[in-house]
């Protein structure tokens, strides 16, 4: 799967380029935006909006969402190149989200550099964020594969769907991690994921099955497959970060305790408040509620969540959302090569390094 992400990303950075240009122009506004009232200033949108994206995006992230999109439509006997612009929306909006997040959860690290809040200052990192959530309906409207206008409409009722749940799902996260005295469920917590980061697996499976013209029935099982690949690769993040903070790297690209530092309501602490004794569940709320953690009350939280078992328990719920993704995905009709890798890529999102 590794080869496949290597092969294709150049492609789909190539695609985003021409909705996104590094160099800002003014034949480029007009041909997007439409010819000015007055006057443009490139200078100031390349400054302010493509500088920042292509910021972030040049220092990495695989594109997973989009090679997927692309497998999927090649899966269903279509042509990968002909909707290679469609496939990058869940990639930009992706990225659109990370730059707002990263506002909401004063996260100080994003791929192992400053967050684009620190580098460019706050109304400029949520002005490109917000730009990145409403490019994917100028796609859709510029319409490059000339779909029916029923297609279009059902591409835009999707997003539209999608979109607004995954802010139901960002405004569960950050109300449980800014107070300590709120409680997560378990099943609270997979709703947020199946919210959050399922959203925009899910947009990646039912672009492919709209794009493709597939039945509602597979349009619902290729996008559960999805849903819980997504819930399965937010789990194994979170895991991620503690590991990393355990062995001390920086590949991961975030700052040292991330999830812990901005008081996350992960799996493995939920699991750990509701296994550990009272006084390290106690002791383990106080270090996520603090404003400012220091590095050895960092090593105190994950040490409580090895004590419980709750980093393993994680892993294993994980592999299981993992083989619930293959279960939905044998249901899909696909071509045999395409399907073998994307069952693959339900592994890849658990064992990735980064």
């Amino acid at each position: 799967m590794r080869d496949v992400l290597t092969e294709w990303r150049p492609v789909v950075d190539g695609a985003i380029e021409e909705l996104l240009p590094r160099a800002v122009d003014e034949a480029y506004l007009t041909e997007w935006f439409g010819p000015a009232s007055h006057r443009y200033d490139p200078e100031a949108i390349q400054r302010a909006l493509s500088d920042p994206v292509w910021d972030l995006l040049d220092r990495g992230g695989k594109r997973w969402r989009a090679v997927v999109c692309l497998l999927l439509i090649d899966g269903f006997g279509a042509d990968p190149h002909e909707y290679l612009t469609y496939a990058c929306i869940p990639e930009i909006l992706h990225n659109g989200t990370i730059i707002v997040d990263d506002v909401e959860d004063e996260a100080r690290i994003r791929r192992g550099e400053p967050a684009l809040h620190h580098q460019y200052g706050e109304d400029i990192a949520l002005n490109a964020g917000n730009a990145m959530y409403f490019l994917p309906l100028k796609v859709v409207g510029k319409n490059p594969a000339d779909l029916d206008s029923g297609t279009q409409l059902a591409m835009y009722e999707m997003l539209m769907d999608e979109l607004n749940r995954t802010h139901l799902g960002q405004g569960m996260d950050i109300y449980w991690h800014r107070n300590r005295e709120a409680e997560v469920a378990e099943a609270e917590y997979l709703e947020m994921c199946a919210c959050k980061t399922g959203c925009l697996g899910r947009i990646v499976a039912r672009l492919a099955a709209i794009l493709t013209d597939q039945s509602p029935e597979i349009e619902r099982e290729i996008a559960k497959y999805a849903e819980d690949m997504s819930i399965a690769f937010q789990i194994g993040d979170d895991i991620l970060d503690i590991e990393s903070t355990i062995e001390g790297t920086t590949e991961f690209g975030k700052a040292f305790g991330n999830d812990i530092r901005e008081g996350k309501r992960t799996l493995m602490v939920i699991h750990a408040l509701s296994e550990a004794d009272a006084e390290s569940a106690e002791r383990l709320s106080s270090i996520l509620h603090k404003p400012e953690n220091t590095r050895e009350e960092i090593l105190d939280a994950i040490g409580i969540l090895q004590s419980t078992d709750s980093v393993e328990y994680a892993r294993e719920c994980a592999l299981s959302f993992a083989e619930s993704a293959r279960d939905h995905l044998r249901k899909v009709p696909l071509e045999e090569e395409r399907a073998t890798q994307l069952a693959s890529f339900t592994e890849f999102v658990i064992d990735r390094d980064v």
